[in-house]
């Protein structure tokens, strides 16, 4: 289950689902999982964007669940009855990347022993999902900027020119505006696609929602794998909302299924959860006194200057030496405890 969010408000519209449908689900919007109010502004933007029959560039890290995202947009929309075609554009070689997208005719080159519609033909009259679009050559680039302007494709080896309708949907983990200027990006696509743009935020600025779908998932996997656990632990819950999650939903989607193979009870404790995990969900706030003391002699009092640090006339780096050994031996020598309670990389 997985989430997103506009980069920028709308206007206020009524919500399709009742909050009655909002208490007594946890599944309350075409499959998502959430109840904060940033999903409940998501569910007002996707209501407002999916009637529409402009292009969708979708941004956001990579476990998000923007592949989620297209599909409720195309199950909002007046095209929900038509086909659903999604192409990940980083997991399809190049060489042949413009026969799945455009097709190819029988002969066209060695091993096409049949005419095969590509993607574009197979959504017409629905949504054509370009996933991951960034990765896409910038030969192919121009061609697909084509097909935009026209509506028309044109399969490898044909002299015919095919109309299709399809309502574009595209994604991608990268930054779009750096890959233009590194020039892996074609500015003048770019914005024939960049029309309505949604930004599916990372799990770690919806904290309100963790519990939620680690819950959703413990039902889920239970069921599945045929184990008695009931609900997690408040030691374990801690872990889990204190957990910075860089993998995103995917991450905890995959550490529930992990935790729920690998043991057995009626509640999942903190020790059933993974190593790294549990290393990387110590709050500062368990620090003791003495590294608390010496983050305290870097930081700058009222006035901005950090006096405690004159008085001790040590170079910056020295202090920052000090701070870590510190919290190293806090932590009984273990790097990556220290390091999360210092909110630092441990690379």
């Amino acid at each position: 289950k997985k989430e997103a969010l506009l980069e920028t408000p709308a206007t206020p519209v009524t919500l399709a689902i009742t909050e009655k449908e909002t208490e007594n689900t946890e599944l309350a919007f075409e499959g998502f999982c959430g109840r904060s109010p940033t999903m409940l502004e998501l569910y007002q933007q996707i209501d407002r964007v999916a009637p529409s029959a402009a292009p969708v560039f979708i941004t956001g890290e990579s476990g998000t669940g923007k592949d989620v995202c297209a599909e409720a947009l195309h199950a909002r929309s007046g095209r929900g009855d038509k086909p659903f075609v999604a192409l990940n554009c980083s997991a399809i070689p190049k060489d042949l990347m413009e026969s799945e997208l455009f097709g190819h005719c029988k002969g066209a080159f060695t091993g096409a022993v049949s005419d095969h519609p590509g993607a574009a033909e197979q959504a017409d009259g629905g949504t054509l999902f370009l996933d991951e679009i960034g990765d896409m050559d910038m030969a192919l680039q121009a061609k697909l900027l084509r097909f935009l302007q026209t509506g028309t494709v044109r399969r490898i080896g044909d002299v015919q020119m095919r109309q299709v309708n399809v309502r574009i949907i595209c994604a991608t983990h990268r930054d779009p505006y750096k890959a233009i200027a590194d020039r892996r990006f074609r500015e003048d696509l770019f914005y024939r696609l960049h029309v309505l743009p949604i930004f599916v935020p990372p799990l770690r600025v919806r904290k309100d929602d963790v519990l939620l779908l680690a819950n959703q998932f413990l039902k889920s996997y239970v069921s599945e794998e045929g184990r008695a656990f009931k609900s997690f632990s408040p030691q374990s819950e801690a872990c889990l909302k204190h957990y910075h999650w860089p993998g995103n939903v995917r991450e905890l989607q995959n550490v529930v299924r992990h935790t729920i193979v690998m043991n057995d009870g009626r509640a999942v404790e903190s020790h059933m959860l993974p190593e790294t995990l549990r290393s990387s969900s110590v709050p500062t706030e368990t620090l003791d006194a003495g590294v608390k003391a010496m983050i305290a002699q870097t930081k700058p009092d009222e006035r901005g200057e950090d006096t405690k640090s004159r008085r001790a006339c040590l170079p910056f780096w020295q202090q920052e030496q000090s701070i870590i050994e510190a919290a190293v031996t806090q932590y009984d020598g273990n790097i990556s405890r220290a390091a999360a309670a210092l909110e630092i990389s441990c690379l």
